[in-house]
Parts: C-alpha cells; structure tokens; sequence
C-alpha cells in the first residue's frame, strides 16, 4: 500500500488554519478596493458616521433601538412564526404523500407544485388580497401565511426525502416491537431522519430569514423595508443596504455554524 495518500491525509489534518484566514483576508480586502474604487469614478462620498444612529440610540439617558433594529426585531419575530408553521405544514404534507390515500397524495402533489412554480412576492400577494379578507387575516398574518406555505412546501420534500431514505428494515423492526404507525414515526423514524436531513432543512431556515425581506411589499416594517426608508430619507445608499446585508448574515452565519457543529456531534454519536 503506498504511503502517499497517508501522508496527504496529515498534511490536511495538520493543515495550519493561517493559510485560510490569510485568503479570507484577501478576498475581503479586493472586495473593498473594488467598492472604493467604483464609488470613486460616481464621486460618492461615504458618511458611515452617520449610519450608528438607525441602529442604536440614546434618548433620555436610554438606549433605544434605531429603525433598523426594530425592522430586525420584526423580521426575526415573522420568521419565527413562519417556521413553527412551516414546519408543521411540510411535515403534515410529507405524511400524506407517504399516506396511503390517494386523494390525499393528489392534493399534497396539487399544493406542491403550485407554490414550488410560482414566484413567493405573487403568493405574497395572493394570500394578501385574496385570502386575507375572505378569513378575516391582517397583513401580518397574510404575510406569515404565506412564507409558510411557500417554505412548507420545500421542507416537506426534504422530511419525505430524509424518511424514505432510511431502510425499510427500520419499519419492519418497529412492527415486530407492536408500535402503531405514530410511535413507530415519532421514536424510530423521524429521530434518524432529522439526523440526515439537518443540512438542507438549515438551508431552508436561512431561506426562510431572507425571504422574510418580502413582506416589505404588503408594508409591513421588517429590515428591509426600513433600510428602503432611510436611505430614500438620508441618501446613504451604499451606507445602508451594506449594514442591512451585514445584518442578515449576523443571523445567518451563525446559525450554519451552529448547524455544522451539531451535524458534526450526531456523527460522533453514531
């Protein structure tokens, strides 16, 4: 057996983690020449001292939340809703298409791929001017609806995806212990399917979180739509919608990080 790839497989191990940090550095720092160099031929003059007063300020010796907090604070309260409904609905619809009723499996099928072929701002919409009066929703609840719908579409495929993957001798070794179809989910199958499907379900929170700038359209005041606001008011274009980019992946980075961590302790205990 030849001993190249062993070596190979140390020099990764051993890999010093400089190397990386120094190209991340590198990217970041051509990123920001080419921003400063693009600004410069339009002549715009960057006023980033104006920007900490729309995320925090002091009022009465208090500090309070600018706009853009609160539009933070908004999004990340839409978002949170719109996930335990998600959830709920995608792992509902992955049921019945593993159902055995056929007119349920149609339906799912019907639901599926209206949502999965048109566009979420035109759901948005729909749910808003449509079905919002008919039941008697507000704009909150219209918008909530329907990013839970549109996402509860994507993450049943991935429930139903996690759960037919697992071999059948799963199902088989549960109905020899006598469990019923829900303990048989609840205690064998479903624990080993988030175990796989934690990747792309994590990618599809992220999703959740940036779709959430949408609602905007329905005038709701999430982070979006007060960025737009306050850069239409002061002109710091490029100032706002870059701390509002910055913003989004505050949220985003580490929760993928924390994902990976967690997929990495489930493989460690298996």
């Amino acid at each position: 057996m030849s001993i190249i790839p062993w070596l190979k497989q140390k020099v990764f191990i051993f890999r010093s983690p400089w190397r990386d940090i120094l190209q991340f550095l590198l990217v970041i720092a051509a990123i920001i020449w080419f921003i400063t160099i693009s600004t410069s031929r339009v002549g715009y003059n960057w006023q980033w001292y104006r920007v900490p007063r729309y995320l925090f300020r002091v009022e009465d010796g208090r500090l309070v939340a600018g706009a853009l907090i609160q539009g933070l604070l908004f999004t990340l309260r839409i978002s949170g809703f719109s996930l335990v409904l998600s959830l709920l609905i995608g792992l509902l619809t992955a049921f019945v298409r593993l159902s055995g009723s056929f007119m349920g499996r149609i339906l799912s099928r019907v639901y599926l791929e209206i949502i999965r072929n048109t566009p979420l701002i035109v759901q948005i919409y729909l749910v808003y001017f449509v079905i919002g009066p008919i039941l008697g929703f507000g704009r909150f609840t219209s918008a909530m609806l329907a990013l839970s719908l549109f996402q509860g579409a994507y993450l049943s495929e991935i429930f139903r995806a996690g759960i037919v993957s697992l071999h059948k001798g799963q199902w088989e070794a549960a109905h020899s212990l006598g469990l019923s179809t829900f303990h048989t989910y609840r205690d064998v199958i479903l624990p080993q399917a988030i175990r796989r499907i934690l990747p792309p379900l994590t990618s599809q929170v992220i999703t959740l979180i940036k779709n959430s700038a949408l609602v905007s359209v329905v005038a709701l005041g999430d982070l979006a739509l007060r960025a737009q606001i306050v850069a239409a008011d002061t002109f710091l274009t490029f100032e706002i919608w870059f701390t509002t980019a910055l913003i989004y992946l505050a949220i985003t980075v580490p929760l993928s990080t924390i994902v990976n961590l967690m997929e990495k302790r489930f493989k460690i205990l298996t």
